[in-house]
This record gives structure tokens, sequence and C-alpha cells, in this order.
């Protein structure tokens, strides 16, 4: 996760903690200051109520008092307004008129009793003294005489724990009307609601989910409101919650708002300073990127921040201390490499230099003539002359080949090679049957010379090839070797060329036998050179893809030859088509967990064409594509740079792998090997044939190898024959070798 992505989390998460505390404290004060508010606000409305009904609660049935409740019950700031009885007082009207609402005049009650069950009867004394007591009635039944003819009497009803709270009750009376004497039965139905005024709970727009999580404690408040030295009735005051949750969701998206407003801000912020502090951040990763890719750049405007200055100056110290470190090695390679290229005593180049220089020539299909020369009977010379005189004729004689170089009106490059004692090579470039002649014939005249100064009968004979581009290397050096046998028949110091009619196949025949083969899929893919890691001997990393086919003749046809027909008639890429295809079926279907190497040729890597389609297979087959390792030898890459360059970029884009094969530092400088982003190099077999016994070789490839490891790509070698070739450079730390 980014630096920066972990910034915004951090102050994400604490900008969170914090609101979070506080909108909880808030709400919660906000909502304690909300119920005693409410609270405070219904025992004021209480308070206020019984003191405006304290003048008619004399007549608890006044109107009046319904009309008072109603009008401040619908400001709405209530649940429920009540009033309740606390002193249940009947008069004698009140009895009679249950009985007949027109009762005569002359009815007076006598008395008024009730079953134990409901509760007592008290009479309600008339006088205002005090000090009097109460008559309290113990008895089911309460002769309740008239003091005074004409008075209303009235009774207090006591009830029992079961009727406090009103119920239907049964009173017995005694109604007296003039002599008469009348017992009558009426039920009254005492309520202990006199008035009560409810409103419905709306909270409006405040969501179900914000009730649900919040409730209120809103206790229910009371005022007691007396007739005089009796309290007679209470009202009861239940504050309105829809009021308080309306306040507190206000409050609480406030709270909200403000705080998304202040977070968006907060990050726009630090998204601005971030970028700042990050910006010479980028720079140190471009930098510590470029010096993987073996670019040592430096930072030249260092930051003001004090612990990112010092990262910049120690980033741009260790890459001036790896450039010099690269720089080094590259200087003590070529040394090494001019060593192990050049004869010692003739300064000419050796055998895998030259077999180099053709492999150049059949990439860019270049003409000219191989001529093998051969010092005659060196052995017997040696026999009878000094070291010194030996090595002062074969300077001679090697000068001689570097001075043929250039030829009067000839536009052509010959390069001599020393292959071992007295065999030499010489190698023309441009040049056709009748410049070879010319030049041959300048060797004789020079030999002639060398050998009056020295002596001899003769000194050499010369056997000559033209080059042929779909060939291989080892048929010209065998058809140089029969010119050279020819020529020895012909006399001293003569020479003999072999023409283009002796090409052993027509080109038609080849066209057709390689078209057969690729639109056929005539050919077969074996897997060799089974590379092992050294830190693990059993751990197989990976294996080669090799192709061979056979000809009408059932004869196995050069592969050098083969690709050679196929480039030339442009079929070569639809040849590596089916080999990658082949591959990937080979390593699906045994479930391979090594990588495979799969060669390909300069004209199939530069095809658009090709890198389309092989995106498109390697995206079907995504479970493998880190097991197709892509090789491209060294001599190719060196013919088209930008090319290659660009074909590494398409294959890490589909995640696949490149290695490059017969690597030698003649075609891919030192240099620029970190201009590719390789994974893998494979070392020419040469730097590594018997490499126990060479020191030059053994310092050559532990150079490489620590080039390679600041680069981040590893190193293999190939053929690796004897035991103590292995151990070396199982010892010089390279990732892996076949054998």
């Amino acid at each position: 996760m980014s630096l920066s992505k972990q910034l915004y989390l951090i102050i994400t998460f604490i900008f969170f903690v914090i609101f979070t505390g506080n909108f909880i404290i808030s709400i919660k004060n906000t909502k304690e200051y909300l119920e005693i508010e409410s609270q405070t606000k219904a025992q004021d409305t209480a308070t206020s109520l019984g003191m405006s009904l304290r003048p008619l609660i004399k007549d608890k049935n006044d109107p009046e008092i319904e009309t008072i409740i109603k009008a401040i019950s619908n400001r709405g700031f209530y649940k429920e307004i009540r009033l309740e009885d606390s002193d249940f007082v009947i008069s004698d009207d009140y009895l009679l008129s249950t009985i007949n609402s027109n009762y005569p005049s002359d009815w007076r009650i006598k008395r008024v009793s009730i079953l134990n069950k409901f509760g007592t009867l008290e009479k309600v004394q008339l006088d205002s003294d005090l000090d009097k007591q109460l008559l309290k009635l113990e008895n089911e039944e309460l002769d309740l005489s008239l003091d005074n003819k004409g008075t209303q009497n009235k009774y207090r009803f006591i009830p029992k724990k079961e009727y406090l709270n009103g119920g239907k009750i049964d009173f017995n009376l005694t109604i007296r009307q003039e002599d008469k004497i009348v017992e009558r039965k009426i039920t009254l139905d005492i309520k202990k609601v006199i008035v009560q005024e409810k409103r419905e709970v709306k909270f409006d727009y405040v969501p179900s989910w914000f009730v649900n999580l919040i409730s209120f404690n809103l206790e229910e408040k009371s005022s007691e409101i007396s007739d005089g030295w009796k309290k007679s009735a209470i009202i009861y005051v239940s504050p309105n919650p829809g009021e308080a949750y309306a306040k507190l969701y206000e409050q609480a998206k406030s709270s909200i708002m403000y705080a998304v407003i202040a977070f968006l801000g907060s990050m726009l912020l630090l998204f601005i300073f971030v970028q700042y502090l990050l910006k010479p951040l980028k720079k140190i990763e471009k930098l510590a990127k470029s010096i993987a890719q073996g670019k040592f750049e430096t930072i030249s405007e260092l930051p003001l921040t004090t612990e990112i200055k010092h990262v910049s100056i120690a980033m741009n110290d260790m890459s001036r201390k790896i450039e010099s470190i690269i720089n080094k090695l590259n200087k003590n390679l070529e040394v090494l490499s001019k060593k192990l290229s050049q004869d010692e005593l003739t300064k000419l180049a050796l055998r895998p230099t030259f077999e180099t220089d053709m492999k150049e020539m059949f990439i860019q299909k270049s003409s000219g003539y191989i001529l093998k020369i051969k010092i005659h009977s060196l052995g017997s010379y040696a026999k009878t002359h000094t070291n010194s005189e030996i090595n002062s004729f074969i300077i001679d004689f090697a000068n001689i080949l570097k001075n043929i170089s250039i030829i009067e009106n000839q536009n052509i490059k010959a390069t001599a090679y020393r292959f071992f004692g007295s065999e030499f090579m010489l190698l023309i470039k441009k040049c056709n049957e009748d410049c070879a002649k010319e030049v041959c014939k300048r060797l004789k005249n020079d030999f002639e010379a060398l050998r009056k100064k020295y002596g001899l009968d003769e000194v050499a004979h010369i056997g000559g090839t033209p080059f042929n581009k779909y060939g291989t290397t080892p048929e010209m050096l065998e058809a140089a070797t029969e010119a050279y046998e020819k020529a020895k028949l012909i006399g001293p110091n003569e020479f003999f060329l072999r023409n283009n009619d002796d090409l052993t196949r027509d080109m038609e025949e080849w066209r057709n036998l390689v078209f057969d083969i690729i639109d056929n899929k005539k050919f077969n893919v074996d897997y060799i050179n089974e590379t092992y890691s050294f830190e693990n001997s059993n751990k197989l990393l990976m294996q080669e893809a090799f192709t061979s086919a056979r000809d009408k003749d059932d004869k196995n046809i050069p592969i050098g030859t083969f690709v050679s027909i196929a480039e030339k008639y442009e079929k070569v890429v639809d040849f590596d088509k089916a080999v990658i295809q082949k591959v990937i079926e080979y390593i699906t279907v045994n479930s391979l967990t090594n990588d495979i190497m799969i060669n390909l040729s300069l004209q199939t890597i530069s095809n658009n064409n090709f890198l389309l389609w092989l995106k498109e297979v390697v995206e079907r087959n995504k479970a493998i594509s880190s097991q197709l390792i892509f090789s491209v030898t060294a001599y190719a890459v060196a013919k088209d740079i930008d090319v290659f360059k660009k074909f590494c970029d398409e294959i890490h884009g589909i995640g696949a792998k490149i290695i490059v094969k017969r690597f030698e530092s003649k075609f891919i400088s030192l240099e620029s090997l970190k201009d590719f982003n390789l994974d893998y190099i494979r070392l020419a077999r040469e730097y590594t044939s018997n490499i126990s016994l060479d020191s030059a070789k053994q310092s050559f490839v532990e150079s490489i190898q620590e080039l390679a490891t600041l680069l981040n790509i590893q190193v293999y070698c190939e053929n690796v024959q004897s035991d103590e070739d292995f151990n070396c450079v199982k010892n010089l730390k390279l990732t892996g070798a076949s054998r």
C-alpha cells in the first residue's frame, strides 16, 4: 500500500474516532438537556394549569375546565394532559337525578350506603370549622339525617384499592317523600379521569431508525389542585417526545453535515500536502527504478524536508558508487574479453570470434569468402629452430594476414583468425570469386617472400569456399578444408577456391521443402539443455524447446539452414507461432512447473502482427504465462537493438520472460545490458568451456555475474561438460547450468 493511502487511512481513522467521540458526547448532552427542558416545561405547565383550574374545581363538571385544558393541549407541546379526580364527592342532587332527572322537589335522602368491597362513604361537613372532627363511618350503613331541611348533603367516596381508578359502584338509598320512605338501589360509574386530552406523537421528518436508536426518558409531571383545605384533583402533563426527537435529529444532522464538510476540506488540504510531501519521494522512487535499470541518475533539487533530504543525498551517493562499480566492472570485462578473444602471440582473433563473426554474417545475409590457411610443416620447423625463431616466423606470417584486409579498388573487409598452432582462417566480407582470387594471389606472393626470408621450401596453402547464407558454419569449414587439401595437391603456396556451383541444394527445392514442413507442421519439438539450480541440484529451472525436421531422404535438416530459408521466404513467423502453440500445449498437458525457453528469430520479434497474436495466445493461457521464456540470440539483438527493446516491453507486459542466449560481449556491450530489463542471460559456451583451467575466463564470468546481480539479471551457462568446470561456475554463484 502506498504511503499516501496509508496517510489517508490513518487521518480518516483519527478523524472518525474524534468525530465519533464528540458526536456521541454532543448527542448525549443534547438529549439530556432536551429531557430536562421537556420535563421542566411539563412541570411548569402542570403548576400553571393547577392554579388556573383551582377556582373552577368546586364543580368538576364545569365545561370551562375542559376548555382550558384543550387550549393548552392544542399547542402540541404535550403528549397528554389529564385531570384526575382525587376526591370523589357526590351530592344528594346527583344521586336523586340518577334515579329521575326530574325528581319531585320534596324528595330527601335519609340514608346512603355502599358495600364494604367498594369502600366507604363519609359525609362532607358543611361546617367550615377545621377543628371539627370528620365523621368516619366504619359500618356498612351510615344514617345521614338531615340537619336542616332543604340543605344539600355531600358524600365523599373513599374507594378500596381495587376501585382507586373508579368503576361501577352500587349505592343503596333511603328516600323520604313526605311521610313515605322509599328504598332504592342505583349504580354509578365513578370515573377517576375528569378530562383527558391526548395528541398523537408525530415525528414528521425524523426517520424511524433514529427514533429506534435513541430513547427519551420523559417522565409525566403533575400538580395537585385543592378545594379549600382538601386535595380535590391532580393535573398530569406528559411531554411530547416528537419535539425532542425533532430538535435532536436536527442537531445530529447539522453535526454530521459539518463533519462531512470538515472531513472533505481536511482531505483536500491533506491531498495537497501529501502531493507536496511525496513529490520528492516520487523522485527517489524514480531514481531507484533507474538505478535498477542501470541508469545512474541523481536528484539535483534536494527536498526541504530534513529526513527526505538525507534519504535523497544517500540515494545520490549510492547511484554514483554503483555507477563507479559498474564502470570498473565494464573496463575489467573489456580487458578480459579482449584477452579471451585474442591470440597472445599474433594478436589475431581466436576461433570463438570467428564463429561469432560468422553468426553476424548469417544475420546480415552477407556475401564473402572463407579462406583456410595452414602453415606447411610447422612441427618440422619447430624441431630445428628455437622458440624465438618460431615465434618470429609465426608473427611475420600473421602480419601478412593482417595487412591483406584492404585491397586497392575493392570495398572489402578481411579479418584474420588463428584457430590453433599452424591453422589460420581469413574471413573476407563483400567479396566475390574474382576478389577472392586476387586476395589469394597477393597472399601467395607474400608467402614467397616469407619463404625466401626463412629459407623454406614452402610456407602455406590456401583453401577457400564462398559464404553460404543458407548453410552452416561447420559445413563451410568442411568445404574450406576440402579446398585446402586440393590446394596442397597443386603445389607450394598454392590456393584452391570453390565456387557457388558447389552448393548442395537448389533454392527452389529448399523453398518447397520448408513450406511443406511449416504448413503441415512436419517438425518435432524436443526439450533439451535442462538447466538445474546450483542451490538445489534436483530443481529443474528450465528446458529449451528445440525443433528438428527431416528432408525427403529422412535426413536431419540443420536448424540454422532451415530458419535461414524460412526467413528468406518470410515463413519464419508462421514457424515460430507453430512452435509456441506446441510448447503451450506441452506445458498444459504435462502440468509442468519449470520454465520452457522458446527461440525466436529477429524477423519474428519485429513483426507487429505476431506481437498481437502472442498477446491473445498468452492471455488465453494466463496461468502458464510466467513459464514462457522467449529467447533471442545475442547477435540477433545486436542487429536491431530498438526492435529488441520494444519486444522486451511487450513480453513483460503479458507476464512472460526474456532471455538472451549465446551472450557475448562482442555483440552486446555490457554497458548496454542495463537498457533491456532482461530476466536472464545465458553465456556462450566458449566462456565456460575449460573454465576451470583458465583464470581469465573465471575472472570474466565472475565480473559478468557481479554486473548482472546489480541489474537483477540471472545468469545461466550451458553445456558444462566436466565436473571441474561445473564446480567452478557453481563457485562463481551463477544461477544454474545445463550439462
